[in-house]
């Protein structure tokens, strides 16, 4: 399965055999058929296309910093599936042991624990997601890019927001997509008898998640 991106950073999964068409023109099937991900494709009225990796969990490949316990790592080793593959990065032997452990104790066979500083560099290549949870995680975007899939995700958590400002300015200046800041706030909900109303306390912070896109 493929997607196709057009100039504005708007997406349409492509079926086999088809032609594409849509405002910017028309690509003829046979050229969709032979483009690989990455490739850069033409309508007949000249507008640009790129071929991109849909959002699908087959063989994914996720890198992830900042191991701690693997409560991370964990949660991506059963997104992926059996048939995907997860590396870890953790700078602390002892909380490397630790995520050891736990990931055993899981039984997830999908994980592989690296006592590494990521900032030495990233192993792996034709990477689908990297999720950096680093005190200055922008310092690395550079080396995102290189190991990323073209359609790969780059996401960030940081608990303060000036970390997410520089992530966020960085990763445009260096040309990802789709950038986005969010924060969690979550608050639940009192059902009375004589009424429904929020409760009066409530996480009103968890941090920001910053997502970007290499296309």
């Amino acid at each position: 399965m493929k997607m196709i991106l057009d100039e504005r950073g708007k997406k349409y999964i492509l079926k086999p055999g088809a032609e594409f068409q849509s405002d910017l023109g028309i690509v003829k099937a046979d050229v969709l058929d032979n483009a690989q991900i990455g490739d850069e494709v033409k309508s007949h009225l000249d507008h640009s296309f790129k071929i991109v990796k849909p959002n699908v969990n087959d063989f994914i490949r996720v890198v992830d910093a900042g191991t701690g316990a693997g409560a991370i790592a964990l949660h991506f080793g059963n997104v992926v599936g059996l048939q995907g593959k997860v590396f870890t990065y953790e700078i602390r032997e002892d909380f490397a042991e630790v995520a050891h452990r736990n990931i055993d104790n899981f039984g997830i066979t999908n994980i592989e624990v690296k006592n590494k500083n990521i900032k030495e560099g990233i192993d792996e290549n034709n990477i689908d997601l990297i999720f950096l949870d680093l005190p200055k995680p922008f310092e690395i975007f550079e080396e995102v890019m290189e190991s990323l899939n073209v359609g790969g995700w780059l996401a960030v958590y940081a608990p303060y927001i000036d970390q997410a400002e520089t992530s966020y300015r960085v990763a445009k200046k260096l040309g990802f997509y789709d950038i986005e800041i969010i924060e969690t706030l979550e608050r639940g909900l009192e059902v009375r008898t004589q009424g429904v109303r929020p409760k009066t306390r409530m996480v009103g912070h968890s941090g920001y998640l910053l997502f970007a896109r290499k296309l």
